[in-house]
């Protein structure tokens, strides 16, 4: 592995790595034309990681996640995996962008916002350029208000040209709801979705809107979230069954719709879906490869992941690049189609969706020089 796949912005990192069996460099294997790079910022309590997997089609945008890990392994394995979601997902739905991603390791406490949020913005000012930032789980607008003002390197802000919010949730909402429409019409053949069984998993900035859509349209809702009052919403406005978030994945539905964090196709819960669907906006939801071709085994089909969610990259792109809103849509209309080549794809050569799509994927990133 060459020495140019990690680094660090500062001389200490030991406290990060104390008491871990860090597998960082075999993790910054992973990322044959990107890198990891650390940032370790004692004052504000900061531990930042951004990994590239690809710049070959363009800059590396992707959000920055604020969450809880176990370890730091946690931390960087998820950093790796959905820095490569990034970058397939920009080449398979043809925006000039790269794949990255950052994940900050939430501390229990951050005493000043605005100095934590600058360190991290200086931290990707380092990059040149090669990384842009934008919204994930645990942050928001107001944080993305105040990185833009220490770097340029920022998708996501509250007011942006024309686009009246910088908040790319419910553009992936709209795309996976044009997802749902595909799936219901290779699987069910259903060119609408009234009276389908729907479960959603997580209720946040996408799967509310995502929910609020899918009962105007006749769905009949199953619903779960840690939130009570999220889920009490849905049950009184979209007369919506409530069930435990460790339950959802079970219930009896059409389409399954996970909405929160990603892994939840795994060993144990694989054996216990009910559905003949599964079409959702969480990112890596499966938690091996080998999870998508049981899908397939079992008669389920995957609308993958980074495919179905892709509409908030759209739109993120498009804020950056300045370009129209009318233009955004357009695009997100397509992700339907595209689900539907790959659908079909996968029943002629009786391979899983997300084998399929990452072959396309792949193809493109080939075809501009990178080592996939």
């Amino acid at each position: 592995m060459s020495a140019n796949n990690i680094a660090t912005t500062n001389n200490n990192l030991d406290n990060i790595f104390t008491h871990q069996s860090c597998k960082v460099f075999e993790y910054a294997s992973q990322l044959k034309n990107g890198g990891l790079f650390f940032k370790h910022d004692p004052e504000v309590n900061l531990f930042a990681i951004i990994a590239i997997h690809s710049t070959a089609l363009g800059p590396a945008l992707g959000g920055c996640r604020l969450i809880n890990y176990p370890n730091v392994d946690a931390a960087v394995e998820d950093a790796v995996r959905l820095a490569r979601g990034m970058s397939y997902k920009a080449a398979i739905t043809g925006m000039p962008l790269g794949g990255g991603k950052a994940v900050l390791i939430k501390p229990d406490k951050i005493e000043d916002k605005e100095k934590y949020f600058k360190a991290f913005a200086e931290f990707v000012n380092t990059l040149g350029g090669k990384y842009i930032t934008a919204m994930d789980s645990g942050t928001s607008l107001e944080e993305m208000d105040i990185i833009a003002k220490y770097t340029p390197y920022v998708a996501s802000l509250t007011v942006e040209n024309d686009m009246s919010h910088g908040d790319p949730s419910p553009y992936t909402a709209f795309g996976v709801l044009e997802g749902i429409h595909a799936a219901a019409e290779f699987k069910l053949k259903k060119n609408n979705l009234k009276d389908l069984t729907i479960a959603i998993q997580g209720l946040g900035h996408v799967g509310h809107p995502l929910a609020t859509e899918l009962h105007k349209l006749g769905a009949k809702l199953i619903v779960a979230d840690t939130n009570k009052e999220a889920t009490d919403y849905c049950a009184q406005k979209f007369n919506a069954e409530v069930v435990a978030p460790d339950e959802i994945h079970k219930v009896e539905c059409d389409i399954f719709a996970p909405c929160a964090l990603g892994a939840i196709i795994n060993d144990e819960t694989i054996k216990e879906l009910n559905c003949r669907i599964i079409a959702g906006s969480a990112n890596n939801q499966l938690k091996k490869s080998i999870h998508g071709e049981m899908l397939h085994k079992n008669g389920i089909l995957y609308a993958t992941d980074y495919v179905i969610n892709s509409g908030g990259l759209i739109f993120a792109e498009s804020l950056y690049n300045k370009n129209n809103n009318a233009e955004v849509f357009n695009k997100i209309k397509n992700i339907k189609s595209s689900l539907l080549n790959i659908f079909a794809e996968s029943n002629k050569q009786n391979l899983p969706t997300n084998l399929i799509a990452n072959q396309i994927a792949e193809k493109k990133l080939r075809d501009h020089g990178d080592k996939i």
